[in-house]
């Protein structure tokens, strides 16, 4: 009887991991894909006229924002490390050619080193490429300092924390600070 339930709440567990179906675009967005529908011509123009408008003025409020791929991929290539709501504000991410995992969400980045400071502990402070910050927090000697011009590669580890590799060297525990 166990093995009963237990197999019947793996399936609705399943059922409920399966893949969510897409947000629907906002209304004004709607509306104007809705104008496809009508068959008379001059209604379907009107209908298109009076949706582009709509949304030209939604875009010019800031109640619509219109984003392509390459802009969304660089938000979220600046937003990696930093804890947010889970929302889906920029997609999925299934579609980036970045290092994705199944959810879509950004595991890594390789970037260059702009600035670096050695600090207390032995912690690096590394400012990257893209202008976020990061520090070391574990102490660990690289055996080459890091300078600036050097690679650096970050990936998320356990737990919401983050290892870095600097030009190829050991890999060490890093957090993003806000600046």
């Amino acid at each position: 009887m166990r093995a009963i339930a237990l197999g019947l709440l793996i399936a609705a567990s399943a059922a409920g991991a399966a893949e969510k179906p897409p947000a629907p675009p906002p209304a004004v967005v709607q509306k104007l894909l809705d104008c496809r529908a009508l068959t008379d011509a001059a209604q379907r123009l009107a209908c298109l006229d009076a949706g582009t408008a709509a949304l030209a003025a939604a875009v010019e409020k800031r109640d619509v924002v219109v984003a392509d791929r390459e802009q969304v991929k660089k938000a979220r290539r600046s937003l990696f490390g930093i804890t947010l709501p889970s929302f889906n504000l920029f997609g999925d991410g299934k579609d980036d050619d970045a290092k994705n995992d199944e959810d879509g969400v950004l595991q890594q980045i390789e970037a260059g080193i702009t600035a670096t400071r050695p600090g207390p502990g032995n912690n690096w402070r590394f400012v990257l490429d893209d202008g976020s910050v990061w520090v070391q927090t574990d102490g660990k000697i690289f055996p080459r300092d890091p300078r600036p011009g050097m690679k650096i590669r970050i990936r998320r580890a356990a737990v919401g924390t983050f290892f870095a590799n600097v030009d190829g060297q050991i890999a060490v525990r890093v957090r993003r600070i806000n600046e």
